[in-house]
């Protein structure tokens, strides 16, 4: 095993995880196409604490509440009003964590792989605008992006540096249809996007092997993402540094900090050509 083994994350990969990880990088050699799947895990390494457990933001500043997306059908005006100047400790404690929060290797790892044309797309749960500044493109984010906004008609993006918000006159409303803009994030009891959902399961449906990376995949839907790929025949690789639910039916289980094995994984990608110096 070479000096890049120690990943610039400081973790040291043993000999037998860096095994794994070349065959890693042969099964995506050899496969269709590749799709990336990831959770909170990896925001974690960017400094962004989980929802729930200890030291949770959910568990700092308290839950949004369940009707969270009913609340915001029945007073716009003042669910508008609340994320221009939040008030509720949940909030407030999500937009100063999130605000301050960077990219790590993995990110920029997983952006050199779909920029190489290692990985096709990256669907991932969170929410918290990271891949999209490392570089990614093919992104799908089920959960929605905390930054952008979104029309619950059409489902139109903004992104909000080019969309302006007169506080005078909320909510906001879709230039394209009409309809009122909201936060993109979806809120507890709101359904995801149909055109993100769709666009997942199409991913999902060329795919024949999936990374796993940083979740549990307990929450659906995208919890059955990698259990689709599995039924297709397709492989799953799981890249976390804990056991998760998915550990036993997972084709290979590579345990690790996110960031140090997608940038081994990289490394040997590219030590084979598949991945350009330039990512």
């Amino acid at each position: 095993m070479d000096a890049a083994a120690t990943t610039t994350t400081g973790f040291e990969l043993s000999a037998a995880l860096d095994a794994r990880l070349l065959q890693t990088a042969e099964q995506m050699r050899g496969a269709a196409s590749v799709v990336a799947l990831t959770g909170a895990g990896l925001s974690v390494e960017s400094g962004i604490p989980p929802f729930r457990g200890p030291g949770g933001l959910w568990t700092k500043y308290g839950e949004p509440p369940l009707d969270g997306y009913q609340r915001f059908l029945r007073d716009p005006v003042e669910a508008w009003r609340q994320r221009l100047h939040p008030t509720e400790g949940w909030a407030m404690g999500l937009q100063e964590t999130l605000r301050e929060a960077k990219p790590n290797d993995g990110h920029f790892a997983l952006a050199a792989l779909e920029a190489s044309g290692c990985c096709d797309a990256l669907i991932t749960q969170n929410v918290d605008d990271l891949h999209r500044q490392a570089g990614q493109r093919a992104l799908l984010e089920i959960h929605g992006n905390h930054f952008w906004l979104r029309c619950i008609e059409c489902h139109r993006r903004f992104d909000p540096q080019h969309f302006e918000v007169d506080e005078a006159r909320l909510p906001p409303h879709c230039p394209a249809c009409g309809g009122i803009v909201k936060g993109d994030t979806v809120s507890f009891g709101e359904p995801i996007p149909p055109d993100v959902l769709r666009a997942c399961y199409a991913a999902v449906a060329r795919c024949d092997l999936m990374l796993v990376i940083g979740t549990s995949a307990t929450v659906f839907p995208a919890a059955d993402f990698p259990m689709e790929v599995l039924r297709k025949g397709g492989a799953v690789i799981e890249i976390n540094p804990h056991e998760s639910e998915l550990s036993s039916v997972a084709t290979s289980s590579l345990r690790g900090p996110a960031a140090a094995v997608l940038v081994r994984l990289l490394h040997h990608l590219r030590a084979h050509g598949q991945a350009g110096a330039t990512a």
